[in-house]
């Protein structure tokens, strides 16, 4: 079935329909991971927008039922160069195609990935809409142009949970699947907010020693303090950090009173609770193969990333200094509070499936919480 990519600056691209039929609107970005697609369709991070898969052949390990990361699809649109309808994967149990019809996601296959890439990295990343149903270019290009900006939206509060829930499962093992944590061999308790989060985060605070209750987005500070956890963990997710100015008042009234660490938006979000500015990016940074440097180690990791705002290092004054470095575009990749026990990185150190560099973070979490544990 034919179908239409057009962009809110008047690039059309054309190709062909996988996944649902009908018409997806968002904003178009590009992934750079040359695996995972189905850890990328499941993270929440991705609602609002449309993805485009830079590595051209996507589908051939087909979906199962072990690598989702969240509850269900959030993202608009897939976008790849080849789709692989014959798949082989000793755990795949239904095809990429038929897993994004049963979620309703609108595909397109067929088009010059790489033009579009390119496209994306010298004009920025725009809104666009797919379409199986409507070829006209011109209306197609009004329509995406009529699509609300990323900037000043409030997605987390669409993906959150909507009531806190205990979290007892560890990391995946070959021989066994995912083991089920008895919770009073846990030494270090740990609320997490949920903005969108990922359960490969939740199985390394559990791996960690952790244990974890998960609560909303809207879960006011006093809520978290009544449960005296040990730390507190702040969660990715979609969006525009700077319209959570709930979450940012709770955050606010926490800093000071427990260790804290922040993924992606919680990164972003905490350094808007420290009085600190976040940016919009040109075209972001998403995918698993991107370079950081832990400042207080000067070593550098491969990393996972997933977002499209960055916090202004500037804007926070002698409050927190840089914990970590982007070294491609030398934006903030994380924070450390001058004093007080918090830190928070822009990547992803949980990173399913993979790289894994990056994941001795959750030790340095659970560090944290046990010097503030014998200091008190």
């Amino acid at each position: 079935m034919k179908a239409v990519l057009a962009l809110a600056d008047g690039r059309i691209f054309k190709g062909t329909s996988f996944g649902a039929s009908g018409e997806a609107t968002g904003e178009v970005v590009f992934n750079t991971s040359m695996c995972g697609y189905q850890e990328v369709l499941t993270d929440p991070s991705y609602k609002g927008q449309m993805v485009t898969m830079t590595y051209p052949q996507i589908g051939n390990t087909g979906i199962n039922p072990e690598d989702v990361e969240s509850r269900g699809l959030f993202l608009s649109g897939f976008i790849v160069k080849e789709y692989m309808d014959c798949f082989s994967n000793w755990r795949a149990t239904m095809s990429l195609d038929a897993y994004l019809k049963e979620n309703s996601v609108v595909g397109i296959q067929g088009l010059d990935t790489r033009a579009l890439t390119r496209h994306l990295r010298d004009k920025g990343t725009q809104n666009g809409i797919i379409s199986t149903v409507d070829f006209d270019q011109e209306r197609l290009v009004e329509k995406a142009r009529a699509v609300p900006s990323m900037t000043g939206l409030d997605l987390a509060s669409g993906v959150s949970c909507d009531k806190p829930y205990h979290w007892t499962q560890g990391l995946w093992d070959l021989q066994t699947g995912y083991a089920e944590v008895d919770p009073a061999t846990l030494k270090y308790k740990v609320v997490a907010f949920d903005f969108g989060i990922k359960y490969n985060i939740l199985r390394c605070l559990v791996d960690a020693g952790c244990d974890v209750t998960v609560v909303p987005a809207d879960f006011t500070a006093e809520e978290v303090l009544a449960m005296n956890p040990d730390g507190i963990f702040l969660s990715n997710g979609p969006g525009d950090p700077e319209p959570l100015t709930v979450v940012i008042e709770n955050l606010q009234r926490l800093i000071g009173k427990k260790p804290i660490f922040g993924i992606c938006l919680g990164h972003q979000l905490l350094g808007l609770a420290l009085g600190g500015k976040t940016i919009k990016l040109p075209f972001g940074n998403h995918g698993s193969n991107l370079p950081v440097m832990d400042m207080a180690t000067r070593k550098v990791e491969i990393t996972a990333q997933n977002h499209g705002f960055a916090v202004d290092l500037d804007s926070l004054g002698t409050v927190a200094c840089l914990g970590h470095e982007n070294l491609n575009d030398r934006t903030v990749e994380g924070i450390r509070h001058s004093n007080l026990p918090i830190f928070s990185v822009q990547h992803h150190p949980e990173a399913s499936p993979g790289p894994h560099d990056s994941h001795y973070l959750f030790g340095r979490f659970v560090e944290m919480m046990e010097k503030y544990r014998t200091k008190k």
